[in-house]
C-alpha cells in the first residue's frame, strides 16, 4: 500500500487530515501510530478553524520529527516552503475554508500532501 493509499484509508476510518498524513509517513519519520495520532489530534479543519489545511500540518510535523532541531531549522523551512507551493499549484489555496468552498475532496487534498511529503522526505 503506498502512502497516498494509506493517508486516504486513515481518513476514511475516523483519523482527521493531520494525523491521516502524519501517520502515513510514520516509516520516514519513526513514530509510532498513537503518537502520531496524538501529535496530529489537534491540527484537523484547520485547527479546528478552517484555516491551513490539516494536511499540510501533518506534513509539516512529519518534516519536524525527520529533520527537525534548531542546527536543520533551514531544511524544514525549505520542505514547507516546497510543499505549500506545489500544493498551491495543483488546489489553488492552503486555507481549509478556502479548499472548501472548491469543494475539493478531503481525501484527495490528503494524499497529495501524504505523497509529496513523502517525496521530499525520501531525498534525504
Amino acid at each position: 500500500m503506498t502512502v497516498r493509499e494509506k493517508a486516504t484509508e486513515l481518513s476514511n476510518n475516523g483519523y482527521n487530515c493531520a494525523q491521516s498524513v502524519l501517520i502515513s509517513l510514520n516509516g520516514l519519520t519513526g513514530l509510532e501510530d498513537r503518537m502520531a495520532a496524538n501529535l496530529g489530534s489537534g491540527f484537523g479543519a484547520g485547527a479546528s478553524c478552517r484555516e491551513l489545511c490539516g494536511a499540510i500540518s501533518g506534513a509539516v510535523i512529519a518534516a519536524g520529527m525527520k529533520k527537525g532541531g534548531a542546527e536543520n531549522r533551514q531544511q524544514v523551512y525549505d520542505f514547507d516552503e516546497t510543499l505549500t507551493a506545489a500544493f498551491r499549484e495543483k488546489f489553488g489555496a492552503l486555507r481549509c475554508e478556502d479548499l472548501r468552498a472548491k469543494e475539493i475532496s478531503c481525501d484527495d487534498l490528503i494524499a497529495f500532501a501524504a505523497g509529496k511529503a513523502e517525496e521530499l522526505l525520501s531525498k534525504t
